[in-house]
């Protein structure tokens, strides 16, 4: 594996708004997380890792669940799903659903999103797995699949439960999940309000109903134990962060903490694009194919979210295995950017083979050898 140092300067980079430096900050709630989206950089963190319980915001892994569901054709928007007793007497916020009733699958997504519903929770777990018990062992191991290592489900809505933890990580990640996987679903966390059985609800996000400029989701939580909990997401000129604050007072706190750690965000970040999905990067030489060289290009555009005062201690590395051997598919990965940066830690980007390179003749081949032995005996 060889490493080049590329000379990738943000002097060269676009930067496409004034940056302040960062300076100190901190929350006075128990936990959080602000990372930038889709990078996933981490932009502050207070206890990330501390498994907590999450309250009513794990009902995004019982959401996740749905909409994984819908997205695979198993399930439908007009599926009617129903109603057991125990929905009907689950106890908390309530989206207020009948027994025997069988209530559309849209409609009990807008119960668990909007109003908040643990009855709802309860009709699409049972509705999947026959019992709540069996779904969250299913939302348990879904999460583990998804990389959330300090979460454990021991039921569908975030009823308290000693052993139903989430870690504000786990809960930004799931949150950029249902954003980059279900974007046909997610305007629902936008929706300021619900009316179900002649029953309207408002949104219990408190940045939906102020003038948080482009907040438009995604979930908040209460329980006695849990405190109040908020997951949000903001999207502004183009960038989107995500939050989650856990452990706060009163819900004043919860909204002028929430909003404090975005704003702070968008203040004292700049994300600039180092490279354009496709560009290339560099031209690494090539073993016995038909072409000397061939293009190492990002799959996708990287961009890297930094403060003024982390940007001159940037440094971005190119790793791969020269010379890339023939014959290989364009699209192949072969190789990594690592990017390194004060405050936002370490990150690698896969690099790619930017055109297909075919097997060289045999001639070609034996020129190539050639060439190469005479290189060594030099």
């Amino acid at each position: 594996m060889r490493l080049f140092a590329l000379a990738c300067c943000l002097a060269a980079v676009v930067v496409t708004g004034p940056a302040r430096a960062q300076t100190d900050f901190d929350t006075i709630a128990e936990a959080a997380i602000l990372i930038d989206y889709p990078s996933r950089q981490v932009l502050y963190a207070k206890n990330p890792d501390e498994p907590r319980p999450p309250a009513s915001m794990s009902k995004l892994m019982t959401a996740f669940m749905v909409f994984e569901r819908l997205d695979q054709g198993q399930w439908s928007l007009d599926d009617r799903l129903l109603v057991s007793e125990k929905a009907w007497r689950m106890g908390g916020s309530k989206m207020f659903v009948e027994v025997g009733d069988r209530v559309p699958v849209q409609d009990l997504l807008r119960g668990i999103i909007v109003q908040s519903g643990n009855d709802a929770c309860i009709v699409v777990a049972e509705a999947m797995a026959g019992t709540e018990g069996a779904f969250a062992r299913q939302m348990t191991a879904r999460a583990r699949d998804l990389g959330l290592d300090h979460s454990v489900f021991k039921n569908a809505s975030g009823w308290p439960d000693p052993e139903h933890v989430m870690s504000v990580r786990d809960l930004a990640h799931l949150a950029a999940e249902i954003i980059a996987r279900f974007p046909q679903f997610y305007d629902l966390y936008s929706q300021k309000s619900f009316t179900y059985a002649d029953i309207t609800q408002e949104s219990r996000n408190p940045l939906l109903q102020g003038d948080v400029a482009g907040v438009d989701g995604l979930k908040t939580g209460h329980t006695t134990n849990a405190g109040y909990g908020l997951v949000a997401s903001a999207e502004r000129d183009g960038r989107r962060l995500i939050l989650v604050v856990a452990g706060l007072d009163t819900p004043g706190q919860r909204r002028r903490e929430a909003e404090r750690l975005l704003e702070h965000g968008y203040r004292a970040f700049q994300s600039y694009e180092l490279f354009a999905g496709g560009e290339t990067i560099e031209e690494a030489p090539v073993w016995f194919g038909d072409r000397a060289s061939v293009p190492l290009v990002a799959g996708d555009d990287v961009d890297v979210t930094l403060s003024l005062a982390a940007r001159d201690d940037l440094e971005v590395d190119l790793a791969y295995d020269a010379p890339v051997r023939a014959p290989i598919v364009a699209g192949t990965p072969v190789g990594e950017l690592r990017i390194t940066a004060p405050e936002v830690g370490d990150r690698t980007v896969p690099v790619v083979v930017g055109t297909d390179v075919g097997r060289a003749s045999l001639f070609g081949r034996m020129w190539t050898a050639l060439r190469h032995l005479v290189g060594m005996g030099s």
